[in-house]
């Protein structure tokens, strides 16, 4: 019991959240990987992939969350490594599903978004933190944060829109949260939308072979998905084409057909159509064989997810790990919210997986560290309220040592009152 204690630190509640989430996983990658065991012929080796990914991923949680949250502050040094990395991208990077997000080593292959992500987070934090004011952050937070974010989020736009979204999102929260003065954010606000709607109509109406020539690929795929999102033309059932937007069909035709409580785990029928059914897509997998249930409870476990880091955050008695644990807890779960909205057809496809639980490589390995920074600042919080109980605990002691001695001096007194005036009257009788 006591090796249990020593082992997993921090908020029990996180912990499990976590395995929870990587219960799920196992689960639902394991019935959503038949397109991967038909193309390697091996039954086991998709999930066996996969599971010792998310033992590594333990590992990284186990190691993060026994590092001291105030070295933390030195992972800022990752952030001109990430730039480097995604310029690198640009030069030899890996074409996986038509874009460049991958740097491909041989042995290993990994995204260097994340690890810019992860970067962006910790460093908006330190900034937040060492910039706050008796009422407000400091104006030139905003500055600083700004430049920090638009040259990730510009090095990460051209190839992974929506991780370049997901992230300036997750930042304007966070300054939000850290006191950033409302006029600016309200600025920033109104150019966001300005630009956004430019944004819409240039890759909307720009033809793509435009796009084709300078190289933006990637842009005639958003074309297509805005396109079919927008597109609000009812099409007869003898009419529809199911193959010209496979993925969006086949994740409707899995929940459709989800029903209360699902059709069992491992039961699933469009994971054997549904393009990346194991990632992008796993949640209209979890809802086909969960059911609706199921797929509330998973996004309650995100939910309680944040809410648990709220609390952690309120504990805090630093402002800078507040705001690194709560801007992790944004990512994550907005994160996890974009990949929900995309599987029930609410917003266009992104691409993003769905944090702990879809199949990945990086992703995974930059989620679990999150989780173990989590963790590694509730540990401190712990240790916090232990330190104080205790403090409090001996006050409380020296307070009930005084009042006893207290006590016993004046019962010592009294006794040697009454013994004095016993004294005297004997003194008294024998003088009579």
């Amino acid at each position: 019991m006591d090796l249990l204690k020593n082992l997993f630190k921090g908020d029990k509640v996180i912990w499990i959240i976590f395995l929870l989430l990587c219960l799920v996983s196992i689960i639902e990658v394991f019935s959503a990987s038949s397109t991967l065991t038909y193309k390697s012929g091996d039954h086991w080796k998709p999930i066996t992939m996969h599971m010792i990914l998310m033992a590594v991923g333990v590992v990284v949680v186990l190691i993060a969350h026994n590092i001291p949250c105030r070295w933390f502050k030195t992972f800022i040094v990752l952030l001109p490594l990430s730039w480097l990395m995604l310029i690198a991208v640009f030069i030899i990077g890996a074409l996986t599903n038509g874009a460049k997000r991958w740097i491909d080593l041989g042995i290993i292959q990994f995204q260097p978004s994340e690890v810019a992500k992860m970067a962006t987070i910790i460093t908006v934090a330190f900034i937040l933190s060492k910039m706050q004011e008796e009422k407000q952050a400091n104006p030139k937070a905003f500055k600083y944060i700004l430049w920090v974010t638009c040259i990730t989020c510009g090095l990460i736009v051209t190839e992974n829109l929506s991780t370049a979204v997901l992230l300036a999102g997750s930042v304007f929260l966070m300054m939000f949260i850290g006191r950033v003065p409302f006029k600016q954010l309200g600025m920033l606000t109104g150019i966001c939308c300005g630009v956004l709607v430019l944004s819409i109509a240039t890759i909307k109406y720009v033809p793509a072979e435009a796009w084709d020539k300078v190289g933006l690929h990637r842009m005639v795929t958003w074309q297509s998905r805005l396109d079919n999102h927008f597109n609000t033309a009812t099409v007869p059932p003898e009419k529809f084409d199911i193959d010209a937007d496979a993925q969006i069909a086949h994740a409707n035709i899995a929940i459709a057909t989800s029903n209360i409580l699902g059709k069992g785990p491992g039961n699933s029928v469009q994971r054997d159509f549904l393009s990346q059914a194991y990632s992008d897509f796993i949640y209209a997998i979890i809802i086909e064989e969960l059911g609706l249930i199921g797929g509330g409870a998973v996004a309650f476990l995100y939910i309680w997810l944040l809410m648990r880091i709220g609390k952690i955050a309120r504990n805090c008695d630093k402002s800078y790990y507040s705001f690194l644990v709560m801007g992790i807890g944004i990512l994550l779960v907005t994160q996890a919210m974009f990949n929900m909205l995309v599987a029930v057809g609410i917003v266009p496809v992104t691409g993003q997986p769905l944090p702990l639980i879809s199949k990945g490589g990086t992703a995974t390995l930059v989620n679990c560290a999150y989780i173990g920074i989590i963790l590694s600042i509730s540990r401190h919080v712990n240790e916090l309220k232990k330190q104080q109980e205790q403090e409090e605990a001996e006050k409380q002691q020296q307070i009930q040592d005084a009042a006893i001695a207290l006590l016993q001096n004046a019962a010592t007194i009294a006794k040697e009152h009454v013994n004095n005036e016993s004294e005297s009257k004997d003194k008294t009788s024998k003088n009579e």
